[in-house]
């Protein structure tokens, strides 16, 4: 835990500043949440980071977002949660309804140079974060073979599904292995809330039953919308690119947008910093279902989020208390160790593969990392001087 309160104040901003420079997807986001709150301003440990992102793999969601929420969850409570989400969505969530009000008059910028620099700033912020991380949570040959397993399979079977399965089998593997190497320093009491966390997993299991009931015996607009994106957010693992077929399927799918409308909102979400869960607003605000315009988009938005809020705020609690036991730091060694692999393996791919294309990407990219890796350059300040080299050179 910190070792002071932070203002609600002080964990909207650090996240807002995040929301407006945190290109490349949620693997990049992790990289970039690690080098903020785990090495710069030490709201929590390596472990500790790493601990969040392995629940964050195990439910399903928007994991970026939710290790941001659980972030703040730990830093501010309940608010600070709440003030690390408006912090990080609201930027893409912004552009992205503008981008649906006003979609005629932007042109396309996916092959924008600047966008090739982001892109490499990516690679060096996440290559950068993995290195960190393996020296923390990979420190032996045992776990650092683990780590190389996991991505080995990974990279193999892509399935968000295995991403799931192999944490679960490396926390298998660390609860028989590594109990006698956990410290005893570790295993002192959380001074963390012991709420229960139980109302709100059922919670999140009425709506997701009741939901659709619900939209079938009364089908409004508003209840339709809400009940297709709370069931997209409920329903995805591996992050934002992953709810897409979701998307799809009950909206274009029930004819509430066109196809075309659909990928050129895909295709701006790309260029944008933040979730690519805020995709959900500018849907919200395109289809001719619910509200529409910028009540729609909030809508959507919240729908989609609203069971990754549930899920984090339910298992939060128990998570806490069960990592305080040897046997689940153990476990937790071995999960640690896998999401490694797991960060290695989504590091090739979608990272590597949609920046680095040709020599001089991997030049920029590798300088990019030596500068990030052995100066006190800060990330952010990185990725500006990238965007602005990559419009210059690309």
């Amino acid at each position: 835990m910190p070792s002071r309160p932070s203002s609600i104040g002080e964990v909207f901003l650090v996240f807002l500043k995040w929301g407006c420079l945190a290109f490349g997807g949620p693997v990049a986001h992790i990289g970039y949440f690690q080098q903020e709150f785990a090495r710069r301003r030490k709201w929590l440990s390596d472990s500790e980071y790493a601990d969040l992102v392995a629940l964050c793999q195990f439910l399903p969601g928007p994991a970026s977002s939710q290790v941001g929420f659980a972030i703040g969850l730990r830093r501010a409570g309940i608010a600070g949660a709440f003030a690390a989400w408006l912090g990080f969505t609201l930027p893409s969530a912004i552009l992205m309804i503008g981008f649906a009000l006003g979609l005629a008059a932007i042109g396309d910028i996916q092959q924008a140079g600047w966008i090739a620099g982001l892109k490499l700033a990516a690679v060096a912020v996440v290559a950068n974060a993995i290195w960190g991380m393996a020296a923390k949570l990979c420190p032996d040959r045992d776990r650092a073979l683990l780590a190389i397993a996991a991505a080995a399979l990974l990279l193999v079977a892509a399935n968000p599904i295995w991403q799931v399965g192999v944490i679960i089998v490396g926390a298998a593997i660390g609860f028989g292995v590594f109990r006698e190497r956990v410290s005893t320093d570790s295993l002192q009491a959380s001074s963390a809330r012991t709420r229960a966390g139980w109302p709100l997993l059922l919670i999140f299991g009425i709506l997701l039953i009741g939901l659709p009931i619900a939209s079938q015996l009364y089908p409004s607009g508003w209840l339709r919308v809400s009940e297709g994106f709370y069931r997209a957010g409920s329903l995805v693992f591996g992050g934002g690119h992953v709810v897409l077929p979701l998307l799809d399927s009950f909206t274009v799918g029930q004819d509430w947008t066109d196809e075309d409308v659909f990928l050129a909102g895909y295709g701006a979400a790309q260029a944008l910093p933040g979730p690519l869960f805020a995709f959900s607003s500018f849907l919200g605000a395109s289809i001719n279902v619910g509200p529409g315009h910028i009540a729609g988009g909030i809508l959507a938005l919240i729908a989609t989020y609203l069971p990754s809020w549930l899920l984090i705020l339910g298992a939060m609690p128990y998570w806490e208390r069960l990592r305080q036991h040897r046997a689940a730091q153990a476990a937790l060694m071995g999960a640690n160790a896998v999401v490694v692999g797991l960060l290695l393996a989504a590091f090739y791919d979608p990272i590597w593969t949609a920046a680095v294309i040709g020599p001089i990407h991997f030049a920029f990219a590798l300088i990019a990392f030596a500068i990030l890796r052995f100066s006190l350059l800060p990330p952010w300040l990185l990725v500006a001087i990238s965007a602005l080299a990559g419009w210059l050179l690309f």
